[in-house]
């Protein structure tokens, strides 16, 4: 990999390079970047110490609370800044990575923001992210164009989706991108680069930067967030509360913080969403060594169980106490074109999904693909009475911390074992491939969704006498039988060159589930892995 110095103090660039690369990684770019890590990288290992602090905290048999020490926040009345009339109605998002005719398809949508994202649903290759950053920057100057190698052109049409972007969170970093030798935090750079080369052509184009925020853990990772932004508003010359960000409360300890996040953000933040499959991942991360906290099989813990409809309802209440939007949650389904009495299956699990969330009060939802758009579309323009909800305060929801805990019970079958090996091979052979989106058995999976997979056979493993719904225990003598043969199936029915990732993905995920210690994130262990 040839290294470059970058005309930056201090900087260093490990990576391919690329046609377009001088257009996003400027000497005045790469300075601004500079200027965030070498301010707030401190901070952000310091946020991380404490989610580790917390995980053994939680080990040891505390329990998440409500904190007493920020009480009064919760207690008293205000409300988050102005919201841009461009994000006043957000009934229907859809998401998905920074691929140029992605941007392209999900602008052209029908859908009324577009999430381009760096973190979940990318994998973050080099060229995938400075790639992404050019494409993001022609799309916020609104001339994204793209031809296929069939000859299709792609182009936005008048009337588009008002971009949003994702960074990665405070636990990623960029290898590719070094400052005094060290990878820097990749959340900044995915910021950094985003708002220093587009904030002024979104103004001038009556839109705005603005972000969805992954991952935090508590109100200390969301004031980091809010420091980053209005420092980098007041080095650009940009009016501060120009940039505006949706967190997604994703983490079980955020639950439990939600008015102390939008507080510590209450200048830029418009609204919470509700991330549920990375919820689920921390909930199972969060009580990993907890025999009375082990989940049934991910397919069984619905939006429907207790904790996740109380989480939800929590958030709604929360929000709109505040002035702040309440987003629904991702319906992971994709259209099934060659067997309709499945996609109309499908399809009912999502108007279900989207009729709750509408009804509850939700201000608007999240599709993985477009063929969904229309789908949600049509329930919440039926629902919604305006352009939101945010006149629906639900005074009548009473979440406490038992709610928030209660265990969904069910079972662990033999198939929702195997399917949990199936899916964390098959996505991370994607991702090692450099596709961090990937539609398995009609469900588009990504990092979250894979996590889920990751840490529910690894809880099932180490904790004693967990058993299959037929009596056999779960142990890694069964783990390794279905891996070993989940691997040699997949690699049968692989093109050639898919089956050396099946192979490394297949072994990664051996090594993290029979190791003693839960990694926190599998990308943090494979990234190692890519380019």
């Amino acid at each position: 990999m040839p290294l470059t110095t970058a005309p930056s103090q201090g900087l260093q660039i490990r990576g391919s390079s690329g046609e377009r690369d001088g257009e996003v990684l400027t000497g005045e770019a790469l300075a601004f970047v500079a200027d965030l890590v070498r301010r707030y990288a401190p901070r952000v290992r310091a946020v991380l110490a404490a989610r580790d602090a917390r995980q053994a905290r939680f080990d040891a048999g505390e329990l998440p609370a409500f904190r007493t020490d920020t009480r009064a926040i919760r207690e008293a009345e205000w409300k988050v800044d102005s919201i841009p009339v461009d994000l006043l109605d957000r009934r229907v998002e859809i998401t998905g990575p920074v691929e140029r005719k992605m941007i392209i398809n999900a602008l052209n949508s029908g859908a009324r923001v577009f999430m381009a994202d760096f973190e979940d649903s990318l994998a973050p290759t080099w060229r995938n992210v400075v790639d992404g950053q050019v494409n993001l920057k022609d799309a916020a100057a609104g001339v994204i164009e793209y031809a296929s190698p069939e000859g299709k052109r792609y182009r936005l049409n008048e009337k588009h989706a008002v971009l949003k972007v994702r960074p990665r969170g405070w636990h990623l970093l960029e290898k590719h991108l070094l400052l005094d030798g060290a990878p820097v935090p990749a959340a900044l750079v995915d910021f950094g680069l985003y708002l220093f080369h587009n904030a002024a052509v979104l103004q001038k184009r009556g839109t705005g930067p603005y972000f969805y925020l992954p991952k935090m853990e508590s109100s200390e990772e969301a004031l980091l967030w809010e420091d980053v932004i209005a420092h980098s508003e007041d080095a650009l010359g940009l009016k501060r509360g120009t940039v505006k960000v949706t967190v997604l409360i994703e983490t079980l300890p955020a639950a439990f913080e939600m008015d102390e996040i939008l507080h510590a953000l209450r200048e830029h933040i418009v609204g919470l969403n509700c991330g549920r499959w990375d919820y689920m991942f921390s909930f199972i991360k969060k009580f990993q060594r907890r025999h009375e906290f082990v989940l049934p099989e991910r397919g069984q813990v619905t939006m429907t169980v207790s904790c996740m409809r109380a989480y939800s309802q929590l958030l709604i209440r929360t929000c709109h106490r505040r002035g702040a939007f309440a987003m629904g949650g991702m319906a992971a389904q994709i259209p099934i074109k060659n067997d309709p009495a499945a996609n109309e299956a499908a399809l009912a699990k999502v108007r279900a999904d989207k009729e709750r969330e509408a009804g509850d009060g939700h201000d608007g939802t999240w599709v993985a693909h477009p063929g969904l758009v229309p789908v949600a579309m049509e329930i919440f323009d039926r629902h919604l009475k305006g352009k939101n909800q945010l006149d629906r305060s639900r005074d009548d929801v009473h979440v406490g911390v038992s709610e928030l805990l209660a265990v969904p019970r069910g079972s662990i079958t033999a198939a929702g074992f195997r399917n949990n090996v199936e899916v964390s091979i098959l996505y991370l052979a994607a991702w090692l491939a450099g596709n961090g989106c990937v539609p398995i058995h009609n469900l588009m999976e990504d990092a979250a969704t894979a996590e889920i997979a990751r840490v529910q056979l690894w809880q099932w493993l180490h904790q004693p006498d967990t058993r299959l719904d037929d009596g056999h225990v779960i142990d890694l003598a069964l783990f390794d039988d279905v891996l070993g043969k989940e691997r040699e199936r997949l690699v049968a029915a692989a093109e050639p060159v898919q089956q050396p990732f099946i192979r490394r993905a297949a072994a990664i995920v051996e090594r993290l589930t029979h190791a003693e210690k839960l990694e926190a994130f599998l990308t943090t262990v494979a990234y190692a892995e890519l380019d």
